[in-house]
């Protein structure tokens, strides 16, 4: 099984690969993010291994950009930061798991081979309503071929939207799968957001896909209906 190691520390990028080695991997490292890119988009690996923080290209961003030209090869996260934020962030961007440094050795390895039974992952479908699409892959957002600039939060509420597309969801609803779950401020915060987004897939072009259904939430639907 080949392995791609991108690690900018080199003598912990040198003893994992040790490590990888007797366990009968192929490995390869290299020691930026821009290299690490080009290496991982031939697809020619089996798994790639990801440290968050490297010159040039950060781990996220491989990550997103090898997502957006469709490579599917499954992507192991290591970093330094353990902050539930930044373990999102991977998972959101395309990471299928995560190790915190300092990791141990023996964990790392069972977490490659349950990556290697669970193979590439599909490439998730691209959400659609009239000519608003959502695509969770690239996490770009287009409404009739332009693409439009959504803030995090923003993508959060249209991608719940799009997922529930046609049923009606309340603000509680929204604020539980987009929000902090320890969230507790007013859930008018949901209208606010609402109202951004109608002013950016709606408004400029000359439609109405976002609904309001009075005294229960929201719904997304087609402009005809």
């Amino acid at each position: 099984m080949r392995i791609l190691l991108v690690e900018d520390e080199p003598r912990l990028a040198e003893l994992v690969r040790r490590g990888l080695v007797a366990e009968g991997f192929v490995v390869e490292v290299e020691h930026d993010g821009r290299c690490g890119f080009e290496a991982a988009a031939t697809g020619a690996f089996d798994v790639l291994i990801l440290d968050i923080m490297l010159p040039i290209m950060s781990g996220y961003d491989i990550v997103r950009s090898l997502r957006g030209v469709e490579v599917w090869t499954p992507v192991l996260m290591l970093s330094a930061k353990d902050g539930e934020y930044d373990l999102a962030d991977a998972f959101d961007l395309g990471a299928d798991d995560y190790l915190v440094k300092p990791f141990s050795f023996v964990v790392l390895i069972a977490r490659l081979r349950a990556l290697l039974r669970r193979g590439a992952p599909a490439r998730p479908p691209v959400l659609t309503v009239d000519d608003l699409a959502l695509d969770p892959a690239c996490h770009r957002v287009t409404r009739g071929g332009v693409e439009v600039d959504l803030t995090p939060r923003e993508y959060g509420v249209l991608e719940f939207l799009l997922r529930h597309a046609g049923a009606v969801v309340t603000k509680q609803e929204i604020l539980q799968s987009v929000w902090d779950i320890n969230y507790e401020g007013d859930d008018n915060i949901v209208e606010v957001y609402v109202g951004y987004l109608r002013r950016k897939v709606d408004v400029p072009f000359g439609t109405h896909c976002i609904h309001t259904v009075r005294g229960v939430g929201y719904r997304l639907a087609s402009a005809a209906t």
